[in-house]
């Protein structure tokens, strides 16, 4: 289970040899890790990571599931060379270091992924999937972006965004039932504001049990009996995608 004593355990069963199908890149700006499926697509997914940064393992573990499912996937680092946030940190400086990264700001950063992606990877039709920190930050594109097909927020931290609804694309919603970062009552009143302004098809899911971060931890077997629920996130995850790219 979470360490509830600090506000984003995202990293809880990251510590395993995953090394990554895929590779670096340098795309103008930013550093990126980008997975290609064996046969050529015109489907890519831009994978948001949460505060653990680009190269947190559990996240190119989900990158690398994308590119099996056949989609070119690409997890750039969205804190542009500003450190990502360790677990052995002091969480008492947690709201000072988030303050530097928004992730209401990552535009300039997205539309030169989104040409890469097209220019150098032929995609034409483009996702995005974000946990946590990038969970809120799909619901901003969500809100934003025009050049996106749709997007899966994955426990993003709604308070964020909580007075925006009327979303461009469709969005997929996911949430643990036990998240003591997103309480309920916050999914709650999401789920109103989505009714009353949101025109385009949209989901949100509470998952019984789970704790934040569950459907991308790579260790499935540290609690077997969450195993289940994690699997049926990721496989909404995927055909989520798939119904909208």
């Amino acid at each position: 289970m979470a360490n509830e004593s600090r506000p984003c355990p995202c990293d809880i069963g990251d510590r395993f040899d995953y090394g990554g199908r895929g590779q670096e890149v340098q795309v103008e700006h930013i550093e990126a890790y980008v997975c290609k499926p064996s046969a050529s697509t015109d489907k890519a997914v831009i994978v948001i990571h949460d505060i653990f940064g680009w190269q947190l393992p559990n996240t190119r573990y989900i990158a690398d599931m994308l590119t099996t499912n056949g989609y070119i996937a690409i997890c750039p680092d969205f804190f542009v060379g500003q450190g990502a946030w360790k677990p052995s940190n002091d969480w008492g400086t947690f709201n000072e270091w988030l303050k530097t990264r928004n992730a209401g700001k990552i535009d300039k950063e997205v539309d030169v992924v989104l040409k890469y992606l097209r220019d150098q990877c032929g995609a034409k039709k483009i996702g995005v999937i974000g946990f946590c920190w990038g969970g809120a930050a799909v619901q901003h594109l969500m809100l934003k972006n025009p050049h996106l097909k749709t997007g899966v927020s994955l426990y993003g931290v709604i308070r964020h965004f909580d007075d925006k609804s009327n979303l461009l694309h469709p969005t997929f919603f996911i949430f643990g039932e036990k998240d003591d970062i997103i309480p309920l009552e916050q999914v709650t009143l999401l789920e109103q504001k989505l009714k009353q302004n949101c025109k385009v098809d949209y989901e949100v899911k509470i998952y019984p049990g789970q704790t934040h971060g569950f459907v991308h931890r790579k260790r499935e077997d540290i609690n077997p009996q969450d195993k289940p629920y994690i699997e049926e996130g990721r496989k909404d995850m995927i055909n989520w995608l798939n119904k909208y790219i």
